[in-house]
């Protein structure tokens, strides 16, 4: 299963307080509180679409408020007044559609597809959203067409566009989606070098809840015991998470009950 990025403010020292508070919930998965605090910005359409970026996120990651979600997307596309903002709208309705498709809820595939076209018209070709929009049209090439090439050449223009401008979150998952197609080859020293790197930039921002995915991947490129001890930890951080995000469950290994002492008086 494959998860996507969105990139914003608030992961330095410095930044807006309000996206620092965004950014600190999003990055432990607390994507409705994340969200209210952007509720009374909506009438802004920068807002309205990061907004819509939490719950879409939210989907992805626990499989729920598919509604919200929507609603805050036609909210977004109804503000939204420049090619950039109907760009970006679209294509947060490609991912959400994409999400929709791989996690079984309802095939939405062309509507993915031609949302992230739209999003290809509308977006300028030096525009701050082409590495996110590339990306995204990587996961459709992926998991959707299943055509490793393309995808492999739109998570490179991702991964370009991202060092480009200082995107160290979508970078991790450029690392890491090109490592996972690398695995896909056989050329595991790429992939455990992708998804090393992919885990050091998400410990180095703080984002939680893509530490687990990025220590079950890494896991898959090490011999043992290596590989245990981070699917162990990957375990554990999911556990954390209360099972976030649901594609790795059935993946990790689960912990032996523990032991309850024996009652020191009969209980009946």
């Amino acid at each position: 299963m494959a998860h996507t990025a969105m990139s914003g403010f608030g992961t330095t020292s410095g930044d807006d307080p309000l996206q620092t508070a965004v950014w600190r919930l999003r990055s432990r998965g607390c994507w409705t509180d994340a969200a209210a605090l952007l509720a009374p910005h909506a009438a802004d359409p920068a807002a309205a679409l990061e907004r819509v970026g939490l719950l879409v996120e939210r989907c992805m990651y626990t499989g729920e408020g598919w509604a919200e979600a929507e609603d805050a997307l036609r909210t977004a596309e109804a503000g939204a007044v420049s090619d950039e903002e109907r760009g970006g709208a679209a294509c947060e309705r490609g991912r959400l559609a994409y999400a929709a498709t791989v996690l079984g809820v309802r095939d939405r595939a062309d509507e993915a597809r031609t949302a992230l076209g739209r999003a290809a018209a509308l977006l300028s070709p030096d525009s701050p959203s082409r590495p996110l929009l590339d990306f995204r049209r990587g996961l459709l090439a992926e998991h959707i067409a299943d055509s490793p090439q393309a995808a492999r050449a739109a998570y490179r223009r991702a991964h370009e566009g991202a060092e480009a401008g200082g995107d160290r979150l979508l970078l991790s998952f450029t690392f890491h989606h090109q490592a996972r197609l690398a695995l896909r080859e056989g050329e595991t020293a790429e992939a455990r070098h992708g998804f090393s790197e992919a885990l050091r930039l998400r410990e180095e921002l703080g984002y939680l809840i893509g530490a687990a995915p990025a220590l079950a991947a890494l896991a898959d490129c090490e011999p043992q015991p290596e590989a245990d001890r981070l699917r162990a930890e990957a375990g554990r951080l999911f556990r954390l998470l209360g099972g976030v995000p649901i594609w790795l469950a059935g993946r990790l290994p689960v912990p032996p009950p523990r032991p309850v002492p024996a009652p020191k008086v009969p209980l009946v």
